[in-house]
Parts: structure tokens; C-alpha cells; sequence
């Protein structure tokens, strides 16, 4: 058995690519635009592990002008988990971006932040690093 892909649905590609490009670093590893179906699927990687890779499934808006489906608050799908070099640099980047850091980084270890799509996305530091500020007097912020 091979893991190939975990897929969410979003709901402003552009959005969600800054959000896993720009702030996470993950690459665009192909693009498929469906016409018939009326979606697009993207496929990101990350550098260290480019066959595992998360599959952003844009359905574009109806023809006859009605509302987008609602996919509500995501916090039925879990969350996306990525082992970053420097968790307090990785956080500080995606805050200096204006995404909430909602279970920030106290113990130098864990922290969780959510995709424009409400995916949560938690952050796991690779080995262990000491408790710093801000991030060690944060408070949680809503839900992740």
C-alpha cells in the first residue's frame, strides 16, 4: 500500500494557495481543470516528502447562478499535520501573513492554524525546542 493524497474542498482557490504556498511552502506539483465537471484540482507537496500530497478540490461556481455548496466549518475532516524546521519562524510568517496562530507553539513543539477553507493544520516541530515568548504566555484562540 502507497499513501497518495489527503483532498479538501476550498472554496477560494487563490486564497488557499497563499495560504499553503506562501505560508507553508508547499509546491504546485500539477493542475487539472476539468470543463465538463466544472472543478479544478491542484496537487501540493511539500520538499521533504513530494509523493504525499494534498489534493485541493476547487468546484467552480453553478452555471445558473445559484449559491455555492456550503462545506461548513471543516472541523468533521481533522487536520492536515506537516513537521516544520523552526516552529516559532514557521508561526511568526504565517501571523505576519494575518492567519491566527489558534493553539500557538507554548511548549516549542505543537502548534495548529487554519486554511482560509477552516482546514485545521497542525504544526509539529522537528525535535524539541525551549519555551519561548510570545509563544509561551499565549492563550488559545477559537478552535482549531
Amino acid at each position: 500500500m502507497k499513501y497518495l493524497h489527503t483532498m479538501i474542498r476550498v472554496r477560494d482557490l487563490d486564497a488557499t494557495l497563499r495560504f499553503f504556498c506562501d505560508g507553508l511552502g508547499l509546491k504546485e506539483t500539477r493542475r487539472m481543470d476539468n470543463e465538463k465537471g466544472r472543478y479544478t484540482l491542484v496537487f501540493l507537496a511539500a520538499d521533504q516528502t513530494p509523493d504525499a500530497e494534498v489534493e485541493l478540490t476547487f468546484n467552480w461556481p453553478p452555471e445558473d447562478g445559484s449559491p455555492p455548496e456550503d462545506y461548513g466549518s471543516a472541523r468533521n475532516f481533522g487536520h492536515l499535520a506537516f513537521r516544520v524546521e523552526d516552529i516559532y519562524a514557521t508561526c511568526a510568517h504565517l501571523q505576519s501573513m494575518g492567519y491566527t496562530i489558534h493553539r500557538p507553539p507554548r511548549d516549542g513543539h505543537m502548534a495548529f492554524v487554519r486554511s482560509p477553507d477552516l482546514i485545521s493544520v497542525e504544526l509539529l516541530q522537528d525535535g524539541h525546542l525551549p519555551p519561548a515568548e510570545p509563544w509561551a504566555s499565549m492563550p488559545n484562540t477559537g478552535s482549531w
